[in-house]
């Protein structure tokens, strides 16, 4: 009995400044940041995705510095300076003067001489010719004229076989194109990923120091045990950690959208995303295999290869063939004996058939290699159609596993900020420890990285799906 009068008494006594102490430390609890917003976030999937466009940190971080940079600019600027580009261009145009080269035998051959000679009057050669041997002081000019009247086809072949691979080569350097714009698009995605995340990182940081500062005044005033101060600074640890490794795969990423555009210098961007929603994948894969099929430029480089095989191995087979040529020689011999020399002029035409008669079997094995040529490039064409094929289902199936995630990750974060927010609340009223916000603010951030990495992901599968369709701007 005695001692219930004497606890009474220190109940009252007590009870204020528990009530004062409860107040204290509400009042600094408040005191603490927000938790950090990725970006605002709104009910539907569809909204999300417009609001991640908009207020991305990606779109353009305040602290970056270099030149603005867009996705379509990047292309261009790739196209322009790197040197693949500048490769296909030059091949494209060597083959077209290949064309030339064959087509020239089709033209006459104008040949001009200027000949002097001075030798012993009238003197034999004795040896090492069969032709006229006898040697004649004289001096003579003249052209010589060949003309191809027909080898039946041979040459006109050998032309449009050349014609082809010329046509194959303007195809290839437009696939050198295709893939330069596809690594300019991927570089640039990657890019907006790592700015994305470094952005997150940085805000990360920023948020969890303050936290670990309020946190250890809170200690220091003996309101929070050192176990939150532990938890406070592993926290900002593990923040610090992300930042470095977001800014290491920043640089890293930067460096390849370098050598993408052509430059080796260490130039910075700010990398701005187009602000309209990304266009949804094609309801079904076959519709884009069948237009892949149709404007591939690396298949229709087959193809035309393929044209080119088969017009040389007509030419090769023609080789068996006669060839019917036109002769023609004039000139003027202005110093010479008038016993063996027309003062005036001198000349001759005629007709030479040449017949291959037996080449140790040379053109027979020439026509039979030419032949298997032409069938194993048609059969190149088989294999590229269904790697093709098996390439654009692949390109389809990634692009739209990546939109699903878009709106499976926009829930995500908004229920992370809700489970962040609760977490947050109830720690300021003390019904929970530190360990639980540490868990709902490492959740909030692994689920904004991956909110902010589903849309570049979806805009990089949807470029690979272009390119395999062979639809690259």
């Amino acid at each position: 009995m005695r001692s219930r009068n004497l606890f009474l008494p220190l109940w009252l006594l007590l009870c204020p400044l528990a009530m004062r102490a409860q107040e204290i430390v509400s009042q600094q609890i408040e005191q603490l940041p927000d938790a950090p917003q990725f970006q605002a976030q709104a009910q539907q999937p569809t909204q999300a995705l417009n609001s991640a466009t908009t207020n991305s940190p990606a779109s353009l971080p305040p602290d970056s510095t270099g030149e603005v940079l867009t996705r379509q600019k990047a292309e261009q600027l790739a196209l322009k300076n790197n040197p693949r580009i500048s490769v296909a261009a030059l091949l494209t145009l060597a083959q077209k003067q290949v064309v030339r080269e064959t087509r020239s035998a089709l033209l006459p051959t104008l040949n001009g001489n200027v000949t002097g000679v001075d030798a012993e009057e009238a003197s034999r050669i004795s040896a090492g010719s069969l032709d006229a041997s006898r040697l004649l002081y004289h001096v003579g000019a003249g052209v010589d004229l060949k003309q191809l009247i027909t080898d039946f086809g041979r040459t006109r072949n050998l032309v449009a076989s050349s014609s082809f691979e010329a046509k194959a080569s303007e195809q290839q350097s437009m696939a050198t194109r295709e893939d330069i714009v596809l690594a300019a698009d991927i570089a640039f995605y990657n890019a907006l990923e790592a700015q994305a995340t470094l952005q997150v990182a940085k805000s990360t940081v920023k948020a969890r120091q303050a936290v670990g500062d309020q946190v250890n005044a809170l200690t220091a005033s003996k309101l929070k045990s050192t176990l939150d101060q532990s938890f406070a600074q592993v926290n900002l640890s593990q923040a610090k950690l992300l930042d470095l490794d977001s800014q290491n795969q920043f640089d890293a990423a930067m460096a390849n959208l370098n050598e993408v555009l052509g430059t080796t210098s260490n130039q910075q961007y700010q990398l701005v995303d187009d602000p309209s929603p990304p266009l949804p994948v094609a309801p079904s894969a076959d519709a884009v295999i069948a237009l892949a099929l149709q404007q591939r430029p690396d298949l229709l480089a087959l193809k035309l290869n393929h044209e080119a095989d088969v017009r040389f191995s007509r030419a090769q087979h023609e080789q068996l063939l006669p060839t019917i040529s036109g002769l023609g020689k004039v000139g003027i011999t202005p110093v010479g004996s008038t016993a063996y020399f027309n003062p005036d002029w001198y000349g001759a035409a005629g007709v030479n058939v040449g017949i291959p008669i037996f080449e140790g079997f040379k053109f027979h094995a020439q026509a039979a290699e030419a032949d298997l040529r032409a069938k194993a490039s048609g059969e190149q064409s088989r294999v590229l159609i269904n790697r093709i094929v098996r390439d654009v289902r692949t390109a389809w199936l990634r692009a739209n596993t990546a939109q699903q995630k878009m709106s499976v990750t926009a829930e995500l974060l908004q229920e992370a900020n809700t489970a962040l927010d609760l977490a947050d609340t109830r720690y300021r009223l003390g019904l929970s420890s530190i360990v639980e916000l540490s868990q709902a603010q490492l959740q909030q951030t692994q689920a904004q990285i991956a909110e902010a990495n589903a849309r570049f992901d979806y805009e990089a599968d949807l470029a690979a799906l272009r390119f395999q369709s062979g639809s690259q701007p």
